[in-house]
């Protein structure tokens, strides 16, 4: 059974049942009524905290939360067997009773009845009813479990903090910037594909669509193929400054924020860096403004959104105000899915454009091996046969 079917259906069927024995019970309302009160009040928290728990998939069983969970579905079943067999009572009880009253004249049976209800009134009063003792005890049971439910919502509201700042430290690690880290080996004829791409007017239909003066080209490939490095190269050519008016690159990754893009293609064309807490309205026509009329480009390095329609509303946002800049303008997309080439085509009514990077030549290989391996040696003439060797070995 699901963690949030038993929190969920059965718990409220639990409550609200206990909540109907109230209003017919003399005796037995001020012994649980606390609890159950309780369990009212608790039962949001506990669904939110076994959802989230879930969520996490916590795979080690002695984990706190984990035990907990446990404890509380024991005590749920619990007090859930007691209701069933109570249920069924109830029913013995209304079905023996019809019987009878086929059997008796209703005046008679009211006579006969009288004494059996008062026996089972006080009988509850003065608690010797066994199942209703069992129902108090089954759901006193219950409250005491549920009442640590504060306890791992704060935990969670910390692991959830602590979560948050990993992701941000690990987007930090993967954020890049416009300037090369590293030489182009083997991508030279990448590179001069992409430039010869910028350089030539777009063929393309231009009509009058909404983007009708943007092109676009997506590097499509898998993680540490160089996708980023080819387009580092690409922006700082002096190619680009003399052919656009303006250039921004944006990393993206998987902290995808429409605000935060916009903010970051901002800064890289005003000297000071827009505050987030802006409307994005007013970021979008700031955007705007600066675009206006010039040709620019612009690259979206390492997008990790895929293909889906709330993704694509948000890029739609993002992308709104490039409409305004000027003809052959473009924009370049590093990704390692080429569903996500497909999305950004979609934004800007573009048919989808695609240049997949594939692996390097052997020998490119052992070049950019023996580039890193030897990048800290202050003289690499001094390990030639070293080099020479790597060589033979993957000859």
């Amino acid at each position: 059974m699901a963690a949030e079917w038993f929190v969920g259906p059965i718990m409220d069927k639990i409550i609200n049942a206990c909540s109907d024995y109230l209003q017919e019970q003399v005796g037995w309302q001020m012994g649980i009524k606390k609890e159950l009160e309780s369990l009212r009040e608790n039962h949001p928290k506990i669904q939110a905290v076994v959802f989230a728990a879930n969520q996490a998939q916590i795979s080690d069983q002695n984990h706190p939360i984990n035990k907990w969970i446990w404890q509380l579905r024991d005590a749920i079943d619990e007090a859930n067997d007691v209701l069933d067999e109570f249920e069924y009572m109830k029913h013995q009880e209304q079905l023996t009773t019809n019987t009878e009253e086929t059997k008796k004249r209703k005046f008679t049976s009211f006579l006969s009845e009288i004494p059996c209800k008062i026996l089972k009134i006080g009988e509850r009063v003065l608690k010797r009813d066994p199942n209703l003792k069992r129902l108090e005890e089954a759901v006193q049971k219950l409250d005491k479990v549920s009442a640590d439910v504060t306890t791992f919502l704060r935990l969670l509201d910390s692991t959830k903090q602590e979560q948050k700042e990993q992701e941000v430290d690990f987007y930090k690690t993967r954020e890049t910037g416009s300037l090369p880290t590293n030489d182009l080996i083997g991508r030279g004829d990448a590179k001069e594909f992409v430039m010869q791409w910028l350089r030539k007017p777009s063929n393309e239909h231009r009509g009058t669509d909404l983007y009708r003066n943007i092109s676009l080209l997506s590097i499509v490939g898998h993680g540490g193929m160089g996708k980023t490095t080819l387009l580092q190269h690409v922006y700082e050519d002096e190619m680009t400054k003399e052919f656009f008016d303006l250039k921004m690159w944006v990393c993206v990754s998987n902290n995808f924020d429409v605000k935060k893009v916009i903010v970051d293609m901002l800064s890289t064309l005003k000297k000071e860096r827009p505050r987030l807490d802006e409307s994005l309205d007013a970021l979008q026509n700031s955007l705007r403004t600066e675009i206006m009329s010039k040709k620019f480009l612009l690259i979206l390095d390492d997008i990790w959104e895929e293909e889906k329609k709330h993704d694509i509303s948000k890029w739609e946002k993002v992308l709104a105000p490039l409409a305004y800049g000027k003809i052959d303008s473009g924009i370049l997309v590093t990704t390692r899915m080429d569903s996500v080439a497909t999305m950004i085509a979609k934004v800007i009514q573009k048919e989808k454009k695609t240049f997949k990077l594939q692996g390097l030549e052997e020998d490119q290989c052992l070049q950019l091996l023996n580039f890193h391996a030897f990048a800290d040696v202050e003289n690499p003439n001094d390990y030639k046969r070293l080099r020479f060797w790597t060589i033979l070995q993957d000859a």
